[in-house]
């Protein structure tokens, strides 16, 4: 089962919300998931963003694969995390 780091979309229309959660590749966006990692919501100034950084580590650590805009997410924390089959 190939894991990967991306963003679900959550709220209603124009006030969007967003998860960061841990999934199977072949699941839907919005679909099944794993685990939630993180919460992003754009409409507060500043942004808020709320990661466990533990938890990220560690699945990217197992192979979890990180979409880019998680990659951009943790840029913005200052947070710099490899993925183990990162090239």
């Amino acid at each position: 089962m190939a894991v990967s780091i991306r963003l679900t979309r959550g709220g209603s229309k124009k006030k969007a919300f967003y998860r960061v959660v841990v999934a199977d590749s072949r699941s839907k966006r919005d679909g099944r998931f794993i685990e939630i990692v993180g919460h992003f919501n754009p409409k507060n100034r500043p942004e808020s963003i709320t990661l466990d950084m533990d938890r990220i580590k560690e699945w990217a650590q197992k192979g979890g694969q990180l979409s880019p805009a998680v990659k951009k997410l943790l840029k913005e924390k200052g947070q710099i995390i490899e993925s183990s089959d990162s090239k």
